[in-house]
């Protein structure tokens, strides 16, 4: 059995990149909601498994089975079930949804976040990602999704590349009209962010208190 740790800082609301992320969609992608299955389930990170979890399926559930603690204290074994419930889907086929399993919710969702136990991001009080952003990261983040559309490496450091081979000239300069735009607002709030836009300023005499000063004259 994999473990989970649940003592992580209570300083600030966690994200949903902060937990392990048990997503339904992937275990239907690879054949393994089938009543009778059993399996393993890791998340890595650089190369390196950091947690496991043992799943079995059954009809219309899977079946946790786990290790947790919590703020450093002894390990517990968790073994409990997860109904699965199963919608329609337009072109045919069944689409499985996770109904949480913390008490008092039952909420229909594709992805459970693994703490001591495994539960939909509203009862572990989880923010995304993006909600944490300052307005340049964000620029910087649609920057780096436009240079991956495009195949150039990620970051605007980066050099920029060359149109893909088989995208329309119009749909290539609107991209790159986009990536302009982010990558400029990216770049100016780093500076502002750093002070080093006012630092400029002052360097050239352009501080806002000389230029209201040279108004009232």
């Amino acid at each position: 059995m994999g473990g989970f740790g649940s003592g992580r800082g209570q300083g600030g609301k966690e994200t949903t990149s902060d937990m392990r992320p048990l997503d339904i969609r992937k275990l239907q992608r690879n054949g393994l909601l089938t009543p009778g299955r059993a399996f393993g389930w890791q998340w890595t990170a650089n190369g390196k498994e950091v947690a496991s979890i043992q799943m079995r399926t059954e009809l219309d559930r899977v079946i946790l089975d786990y290790r947790s603690r919590g703020n450093g204290g002894e390990w517990q074994a968790m073994e409990y079930p997860v109904t699965l419930e199963w919608t329609p889907c337009n072109l045919g086929g069944r689409r499985a949804w996770l109904l949480c399993p913390a008490r008092g919710c039952g909420r229909r969702v594709a992805v459970l976040f693994g703490g001591s136990i495994f539960a939909c991001r509203h009862c572990h009080k989880l923010a995304y990602q993006c909600q944490r952003e300052t307005d340049d990261d964000r620029a910087m983040r649609r920057a780096d999704t436009i240079r991956r559309r495009l195949g150039w490496k990620v970051g605007i450091a980066n050099p920029i590349g060359a149109k893909p081979k088989g995208m329309h000239w119009r749909t290539f300069h609107r991209l790159l009209t986009e990536y302009h735009a982010f990558a400029l607002a990216s770049w100016e709030g780093t500076a502002q962010r750093l002070g080093l836009l006012n630092r400029r300023l002052d360097g050239l005499g352009l501080a806002t208190e000389s230029v209201s000063q040279n108004k009232e004259t």
